[in-house]
């Protein structure tokens, strides 16, 4: 129902609702509440004059317009003085406790790449990093896997559309290892030598739990005179004590690899059980850690090293294969999903 006395306390309310306003959303919810158009209070008079009396509506019209006018103008005036009077400033309650800011986090497979290099730089190797756009010797032919080798077909490789020329070399595939970082590391330099080649390496496989086309390795080298088997059943078992603790105990077993012979597995006993045995283990107690062994006399003699005169051993791992181990992650692809509650879960 409209009339003079409904106007009047609309009026009364608006007046009391605006002096109290203070900011910016204040004021939307005055301006939402009597001039809204679907459930604002003038509307509703408006509505209610329409109804009233034939004789009593052009009084009530008038009215109830001059109210809506005094409304808006009142409401952009307040506006006008509290943009004139700066930003808002929320009251803050001291007592409330500090927030813990949050920090970025490094990725596991970071740390584990650090923590590998930071073991064998104690050992005093050197880490040497190479091109990931790869050429067909240093890939495959210098290290003893001629075009026809059968070996080949193990690596799964990815090659190039076209070849890609830099002032180096002619790449023509994505590397399947960072062995051939050793081949370029012995042209450049005479014996002794002592590496580590990190680094991402590529291969034609299907993303599972286990396999990814893309992931990161770490292959050593060590070549002097009078290398031994025992030098690489010392250093690999030093690495592996080192890594997952002295209380690990580490196996060899015969294996092949083109470029060395002979040629080891190295295994561990099963980070999940200790050894007694588990489905991660396959009841077996062992894992499987790094491909090993003495360099192949083949090798010497594609990079102009005497193979009478000098002796090494080789050794190689993927570096998520160590961290799946290290901290017990089933599934590989986790460590490239980014999923903040996955990697939020590794210690600094």
């Amino acid at each position: 129902m409209a009339d003079p006395q409904s106007i009047e306390r609309a009026r009364a309310g608006f007046l009391d609702e605006l002096r109290r306003a203070v900011s910016d959303a204040d004021l939307q919810a005055v301006r939402d509440k009597y001039l809204g158009r679907k459930s604002g209070l003038i509307t509703a008079l408006l509505k209610a004059v329409a109804a009233a009396p034939a004789g009593e509506r052009p009084r009530l019209g008038r009215l109830a317009n001059e109210l809506k006018q005094d409304i808006e103008a009142k409401l952009t005036e307040r506006r006008e003085a509290l943009e004139s009077a700066g930003p808002q400033v929320e009251p803050v309650d001291v007592s409330l406790p500090g927030r813990e800011p949050v920090i970025g986090h490094r990725h596991p497979l970071a740390m584990m790449r650090e923590r590998i290099e930071g073991i064998f730089l104690r050992m005093g190797y050197e880490v040497v990093e190479g091109p990931e756009l790869e050429d067909d010797y240093h890939n495959f032919e210098a290290l003893n896997m001629p075009p026809d080798h059968p070996a080949r077909d193990m690596q799964d490789t990815l090659y190039l559309a076209q070849p890609v020329r830099s002032r180096s070399h002619t790449a023509t595939l994505l590397r399947t290892h960072t062995s051939g970082m050793q081949i370029r590391y012995m042209e450049a330099h005479p014996p002794p030598v002592r590496i580590l080649a990190p680094g991402r390496v590529y291969r034609r496989d299907n993303l599972d739990l286990t396999h990814t086309p893309m992931f990161m390795q770490f292959e050593g080298l060590v070549v002097a005179e009078d290398i031994t088997l025992a030098d690489l059943k010392g250093t690999l078992a030093a690495f592996a004590h080192e890594l997952f603790g002295a209380a690990t105990k580490v196996r060899f077993r015969p294996s092949f690899f083109p470029y060395t012979e002979p040629s080891a597995e190295l295994d561990i006993t099963c980070t999940s059980c200790g050894g007694a045995g588990c489905a991660v283990c396959k009841r077996s107690g062992w894992l499987e850690l790094l491909g090993s062994g003495m360099v192949h006399p083949a090798v010497f003699e594609a990079v102009g090293y005497d193979p009478e005169r000098y002796t090494g051993f080789a050794f190689g791992m993927g570096i998520e294969r160590a961290a799946q181990l290290k901290y017990g992650v089933d599934d590989i692809r986790l460590f490239y999903e980014s999923d903040l509650r996955f990697l939020e879960q590794f210690p600094l």
